[in-house]
């Protein structure tokens, strides 16, 4: 026979841990908050050898909500002139301030063939290049969020491009100039 004490506890023990599931459950929810935007703020080659580049993106994440999002790491694609570049991954942990901004450093990685099709674009005289990154921020008890953004970047005329302004013409080197 049981008694009131007994279902009592027995009542709380359960309610307890349809608490906690439906807690764990929405431990990957975003709790209505808005997707940060994530824009390239800077590209650098790390190193670069016979079949594989390493790149440093610089990824710049700004947070439009009024509280902090802790970010546990990235992974990130890089698509140029509609082709698939480079991938990368980091654990690098930041916090992205309430209504604030921060740069995350992400290793991208890319191999010859895919360097030799850009190289082969740039000789065709295209002037500028499209890129897209796509990827997801890791945010732990938050989820994640998903990122997709596209931009382009003009080339000047040193590259062999146009950016459609003009230039000065380059004067003809006389014969006593040597390379």
């Amino acid at each position: 026979m049981t008694t009131p004490i007994s279902r009592r506890r027995f009542a709380l023990s359960l309610g307890a841990a349809v608490a906690a599931s439906v807690l764990g459950g929405c431990a990957g929810l975003t709790l209505g908050l808005k997707k940060p935007d994530v824009k390239v703020a800077g590209i650098r080659l790390l190193d670069a050898g016979l079949f594989e580049q390493r790149f440093v993106v610089s990824l710049r994440i700004t947070n439009p909500n009024n509280a902090e999002i802790p970010i546990e790491g990235l992974d990130v694609n890089v698509d140029i002139n509609g082709q698939p570049f480079a991938h990368g991954v980091s654990n690098q942990a930041v916090v992205v301030p309430r209504l604030g901004e921060a740069v995350l450093d992400v290793t991208a990685t890319t191999g010859l063939d895919k360097l030799l099709r850009q190289f082969g674009e740039l000789g065709r005289g295209r002037d500028k290049v499209d890129y897209r990154i796509r990827g997801r921020l890791v945010t732990g008890n938050l989820g994640g969020f998903d990122f997709d953004k596209s931009g382009e970047v003009a080339f000047p005329k040193i590259f062999g491009g146009s950016n459609g302004s003009k230039s000065e013409p380059v004067p003809e080197k006389g014969p006593s100039e040597t390379f």
